[in-house]
């Protein structure tokens, strides 16, 4: 799971902390690969940060894909001497200088993992192993199969195919310092503590407080912004603005595992919430229980809940004027589904939201090329929408 790139992080900066390396050195300096990006040297910040300006090579993809058999064509990928092989021509690829743009780039955390190799004289889930799991008792948390395999209590990983079954699946080992740590809540929680006591538990430390703190500032935006502020630093996302307060996270998804965890410095507090198969965001569950802890009503105050409980209240069948025309609306993820139900052949129009509260929501389509507003008004009688020409009231 991608929550690995904060232990690859934490990895780094502590080689950076020894003096081993510095995190403005060239990548072409510790492996034997040609990166640049509009012909300027990408530097190990910039894979910390995801801003090489390369974009998405799509390796873990294929790979996942592939291992999974959910997909005929994959990449025949086995180590991290591979997507080195397969970066060959990724210069090429890049869209913006190093620096200047935010692409989630996983290949850059597994010649992060190369690095920690080469600089360390250790494998990377050694390294790892020896100087954060060891220490923290992370001892049931794993990189590779043999170890997994000997776990007796090993939670099953399930696919969800297009009809919602669970399928048994299994974890496509082979992903390294980019997204192949497995771990579990009770693990986690320790190394969350950790991290809120700046580096140190129960008077283990990890990494000094300074080198951890240069994670956990913003280096560059990112494109999704489900607080509406939220940064990278290395191996984390920051927000500023988490009900007023300053939320550090990072999630995970391999699909048949999924995983987030996020914490509150100033606080003291933080979670870890992990599934076994993919389905709704943990991201979300996460940050409902920080605010709950924060004596905050997430349904009220947070974004993401407000769109999902009004969108659960615009569902339903819409009539018009005497019933002349009827309309049924459904959830699909973060968009409404209009169907008309009056005609013999039933029209589904994407409705996109614009502004959603509690009493009011815009949505839009297109219809012929233009722009279309689907208007709902909620009040203690009901719902209205206001579509096209037509005022349509919501059955009850």
């Amino acid at each position: 799971m991608s929550i690995t790139k904060s232990f690859t992080a934490l990895a780094i900066l502590k080689l950076a902390e020894e003096g081993r390396l510095s995190l403005q050195d060239q990548v072409e300096k510790y492996v034997p690969l040609r990166l640049r990006a509009l012909n300027e040297p990408v530097l190990v910040h910039h894979l910390l940060t995801h801003s090489s300006g390369i974009p998405a090579l799509g390796y873990a993809e294929a790979f996942i894909n592939g291992v999974l058999n959910l997909d005929s064509s994959w990449l025949p990928l086995s180590a991290p001497n591979d997507v080195l092989t397969f970066m060959s021509h990724a210069s090429e690829w890049a869209v913006a200088k190093p620096g200047e743009r935010f692409f989630y780039l996983n290949e850059g955390y597994v010649i992060l993992g190369e690095i920690i190799r080469k600089v360390s004289g250790m494998p990377y889930d050694e390294y790892v192993t020896r100087h954060i799991l060891k220490p923290l008792g992370m001892g049931r948390t794993y990189f590779k199969a043999d170890d997994v395999n000997k776990d007796p209590d090993v939670a099953a990983p399930y696919i969800v195919d297009e009809e919602g079954r669970h399928l048994v699946s299994r974890f496509p080992f082979g992903i390294t310092s980019d997204g192949g740590l497995l771990s579990n809540v009770i693990d986690m929680s320790r190394y969350v503590a950790m991290l809120v006591n700046k580096g140190e538990l129960n008077g283990v430390r990890v990494i000094s407080r300074e080198y951890l703190e240069l994670a956990e500032r913003k280096y560059i935006d990112v494109p999704w912004r489900v607080i509406g502020d939220e940064g990278y630093g290395y191996g984390l996302v920051v927000s500023d603005n988490f009900m007023g307060e300053r939320l550090i996270s990072h999630g995970g998804n391999v699909l048949v595992y999924t995983a987030y965890m996020a914490y509150m410095p100033a606080r003291g507090v933080g979670v870890a919430v992990m599934a076994n198969a993919q389905g709704y965001p943990l991201a979300n569950v996460g940050m409902y229980a920080l605010a709950l802890m924060l004596n905050h009503d997430p349904d009220k105050e947070i974004g993401v809940f407000i769109r999902e409980n009004t969108a659960r209240l615009l569902e339903g069948v819409y009539e018009s004027y005497g019933g002349a025309v009827r309309v049924k609306v459904s959830r699909r993820g973060d968009f409404l589904i209009l169907e008309n139900t009056t005609k013999h052949t039933r029209e589904a129009t994407i409705l996109v939201p614009e502004e959603v509260r509690h009493d009011y929501a815009r949505y839009f389509t297109l219809v012929n090329g233009v722009k279309t507003s689907a208007e709902f008004h909620i009040t203690n009688n009901g719902v209205e929408l206001i579509y096209e020409r037509f005022k349509l009231v919501k059955g009850r």
